[in-house]
């Protein structure tokens, strides 16, 4: 995928150049010595040549002006790549997953126009006949087709990395049986968890009123509104009005508002966390598939949640751990590994083993979570630009040398947008 290496994707596709041109001879003493890039060329030779059933490079051509070629490679590769990612059910459940597959693809660069890169999604829009393709056959032949533009082929081979991480993703899914999990997960918290005297999805809307520092826009203070009271309630400057619908639990007879977002990694935002830690294996990097974060009036809430937790989980006839503790929420520093966050950060977290099921639990007060929206340095937005381009995920995805960006400025104004967006009023 890199482009300042052997693989890069040039102007013209590999088997365009004559075997003793002068562009070749310089690709062969590049990796020549360099014992494991020549294995990784090997490897990348071989398991093109095994998926689209060759011998060797000169049958490629055959196969991208012959038809029939094409559909009997495609059949075959549909039977290998269904075998290795276990997908049961025959041919037309292994199609129906490629579509799957080729959709998380397209749902990873989706996600970065919409958000974080929003203001250039003009410029890193994937070009057409790529995003519509989704045979591994067709995109890989699309690297040596001369008739494909050099934007266009590294689209191709970009698109068959992340559909390889997304079939990593599926087969994973499927293995550990997320879905069944996460359907658990919510029975736990509607029959145990939340009060019995509450409907399931019944909701309290309250507003945060909060003022905040003019240094670093921290929370300085902040009262709950009920809906009628915020509707009375103009914003100043350096105050926000946030919205809460909160549920309740019940500890000791007592009903304390607590407000809840639930949350099941999409496969997309499974690849790009792939992508952030340079990883293959989504049982290595995806630790937090299933979480939830919660928000209480004050620390003491939050300690009895935790302790409601546990009870709830033996009153459903399973033992709770808690497991990867870290609080700050009384003060320290948030030590994490993860490029881009900050040592601010003000939480309790931890994993909760329990029922078959390891949930990430991400608890604040009402001030720490408006510093994790609105703090400098701390907002959850300026948190997603600095871990995508510092770690290396959109010169990864969006190389300069194909889109004429630079990254560097672009990163500087998005945190400096973001930062406008959040203050305004």
């Amino acid at each position: 995928m890199l482009q300042d290496g052997p693989f890069a994707v040039g102007d013209i596709p590999p088997l365009a150049h004559h075997s003793f041109s002068r562009k070749t001879k310089a690709w062969v003493k590049e990796i020549h010595g360099n014992q494991v890039l020549k294995t990784k060329y090997r490897s990348v030779r071989n398991q093109i040549f095994d998926l689209l059933g060759i011998a060797n490079f000169d049958e490629i051509l055959a196969l991208i002006h012959d038809k029939r070629l094409r559909v009997k490679a495609a059949e075959r590769a549909h039977l290998l790549l269904g075998n290795m990612f276990a997908i049961e059910g025959g041919q037309d459940e292994v199609i129906r997953q490629l579509h799957e597959y080729a959709r998380t693809a397209d749902d990873v660069i989706s996600s970065l126009r919409a958000k974080v890169l929003a203001p250039y999604s003009a410029h890193i829009e994937t070009t057409n006949e790529i995003v519509t393709a989704w045979d591994p056959v067709e995109l890989l032949l699309a690297l040596f087709d001369d008739r494909y533009h050099r934007k266009a082929r590294f689209e191709a081979k970009r698109k068959l990395a992340l559909m390889g991480l997304a079939g990593s993703i599926d087969q994973r899914e499927r293995e550990t049986k997320i879905a069944e999990k996460f359907l658990g997960f919510l029975n736990f918290l509607n029959a145990f968890v939340w009060s019995p005297d509450y409907r399931i999805g019944e909701l309290d809307i309250r507003y945060l009123h909060s003022r905040h520092h003019p240094d670093d826009f921290s929370c300085t203070s902040v009262k709950v509104l009920a809906e009628d009271e915020a509707r009375s309630v103009v914003p100043e400057i350096g105050e926000k009005l946030t919205l809460v619908k909160r549920r309740r639990f019940r500890d000791n007879g007592t009903d304390i508002p607590i407000y809840v977002t639930i949350r099941k990694k999409e496969p997309s935002a499974k690849v790009l966390k792939l992508l952030r830690k340079n990883e293959k294996n989504p049982a290595a990097a995806v630790d937090d598939e299933l979480g939830l974060m919660a928000v209480l009036n004050s620390v003491n809430d939050v300690k009895r949640f935790v302790r409601h937790l546990t009870r709830s989980a033996a009153r459903a006839e399973s033992f709770m751990t808690l497991e990867d503790i870290s609080d700050t929420l009384t003060g320290g520093e948030y030590l994490s590994s993860a490029t881009g966050s900050s040592g601010k950060t003000a939480m309790l977290k931890f994993f909760a083993r329990t029922g078959g099921m390891r949930i990430e639990f991400i608890l604040h007060t009402n001030r720490s979570y408006l510093n994790y929206i609105y703090q400098r340095d701390v907002a959850h937005d300026e948190y997603e630009v600095k871990r995508i381009f510092d770690t290396g995920v959109v010169a990864f995805l969006f190389p300069p040398d194909i889109y004429h960006l630079d990254l560097d400025a672009i990163r500087d104004h998005q945190l400096a947008w973001f930062r406008r967006r959040i203050e305004e009023n």
